[in-house]
């Protein structure tokens, strides 16, 4: 059995399409792959901020649909760049591997922690939902919008043009730069995003050959998190126009998720915790959409919206 494989060209994405070959392999050892690096708006538009791209799936779209044309057979995603409203009923989410830490990591001029920073130190980000947290945890810094991989994003801070960027912890981890860690932070002072360190490995919907191969590598614990911490974002219609955290924790059958989101101005804070079993994931996260707007989640989306005339 042999299978195309499409991804992105970054070093993370091979790194993280090489871990899911292998996890295949160990459950299928005859299967062999090729892959293919694809390139998608993300990757070609590096200036604007990810909030200003008017599209859903700019890291994913053009492989999806090298999938829908039959040009490759499955391909692997960061599942925080997936959209949670996908509205493609081709593709679908076929495994989700166990994931790596979820959380949010500074790489730092000096190994600075975060509440040590000089006042107007500007700290890098293209997230509108680490912007919040940023300005929310330190007003006084200076936030500006940063484009590129991991790697080149950690070169601007060496060579000074940031004094901080906040990555996923995985992404570092993945790539062997833990050492430039300078602090990794507990999700309720800086939430993730939805899916943050989880792999997502699509294909079409009716190769029903793959989907169970696949799902021998799909891990449940990491599915009931991500879901309900998607189905937070979906019920909350948010996504990169819109900054909500979403944090889920898997443990001993029982599943918690932690959400929240900020004013425009950064000055508010809105969050909730919810538990629940592993099997109501999905009620989880709409339950802490409600939550959510019952605080005034509606309220902050209209200030982000007429902030940057958005949607």
């Amino acid at each position: 059995m042999k299978l195309t494989v499409g991804t992105r060209g970054s070093r993370l994405s091979l790194k993280q399409t090489e871990h899911v070959l292998h996890k295949i392999k160990e459950v299928k050892p005859d299967v062999d792959f090729k892959i293919r690096v694809i390139r998608t708006l993300g990757d070609v538009e590096r200036k604007k901020p990810l909030f200003a791209m008017d599209r859903k799936g700019v890291f994913e779209k053009e492989i999806d649909l090298a999938i829908v044309r039959g040009e490759i057979d499955l391909a692997v995603h960061s599942l925080k760049d997936v959209p949670t409203l996908k509205g493609d009923e081709e593709i679908v989410v076929a495994a989700v591997p166990e994931r790596d830490s979820p959380l949010e990591a500074l790489v730092s001029k000096d190994n600075t922690l975060l509440k040590m920073l000089p006042k107007g130190a500007i700290v890098g980000t293209s997230s509108l939902r680490r912007m919040a947290q940023i300005k929310f945890l330190r007003p006084d810094l200076e936030v500006k919008p940063i484009r590129g991989n991991v790697d080149t994003r950690v070169q601007k801070v060496k060579r000074g043009e940031f004094y901080a960027v906040i990555l996923a912890y995985a992404g570092l981890t993945r790539l062997g730069l833990n050492s430039l860690v300078t602090e990794v932070f507990p999700p309720d002072i800086m939430a993730p995003a939805a899916g943050q360190g989880a792999l997502a490995v699509v294909v079409r919907q009716d190769r029903s050959d793959l989907i169970d191969l696949l799902r021998k590598i799909d891990h449940f614990p990491t599915r009931a998190e991500v879901t309900a911490e998607r189905s937070l974002i979906a019920a909350m219609e948010g996504g990169c126009h819109f900054p909500i955290g979403a944090y889920a924790h898997a443990e001993a059958g029982k599943l918690t998720l932690y959400g929240c989101t900020f004013s425009a101005d950064a000055s508010r804070k809105i969050e909730v915790h919810v538990e629940g079993s592993l099997n109501e994931a999905e009620d989880l996260g709409k339950r802490a959409a409600h939550m959510l707007i019952a605080k005034g989640a509606d309220e902050i989306r209209a200030q982000w919206r007429e902030k940057y005339g958005l949607w």
